[in-house]
């Protein structure tokens, strides 16, 4: 069966907390993706779902040319099967049909599989932020191309 990927609604919450846990130490809350859907303008976020299970979820913000992912996650056992380059490629189209010409993010300078697959995209590196990670004050790499 082929993955849906469409946009997260309030009633998918729980099943995209059960992915978010299952993939970051330092996760959000119910009530982070509750403000994000219903009072965040500038935020869109994706579920990619499979025989009708949440296996991951995209969520970006953009505001006029520039988009920011603001996290991207699939369900450990479905790793490796390109369902992140799927939810990634659909994010990016997105932002295009928004008007969107630069998009970043921030990813761990230890996560070499997630950096591969943004430089698919064309993603580059430009810069480090210093223990942006709160978990355990680890870098980030800030990201970006150019959508245009």
């Amino acid at each position: 069966m082929n993955p849906v990927i469409r946009k997260m609604d309030l009633s998918d919450i729980d099943q995209v907390l059960k992915v978010e846990k299952s993939s970051f130490v330092s996760t959000w809350t119910r009530d982070i993706f509750q403000q994000e859907i219903a009072l965040n303008q500038h935020a869109h976020y994706y579920v990619l779902e499979l025989e009708e299970q949440i296996i991951g979820y995209i969520g970006m913000w953009a505001v006029f040319e520039d988009a920011q992912i603001t996290n991207i996650a699939v369900l450990p056992e479905f790793r490796g099967k390109k369902y992140g380059e799927k939810l990634f490629g659909h994010a990016c189209k997105q932002a295009v049909a928004m008007g969107v010409e630069r998009l970043s993010l921030e990813v761990r300078v230890s996560n070499t599989v997630a950096q591969n697959l943004y430089r698919k995209f064309g993603l580059v590196a430009g810069g480090i932020r210093k223990g942006y990670y709160t978990d355990n004050q680890e870098d980030a790499m800030v990201m970006w191309v150019h959508l245009k």
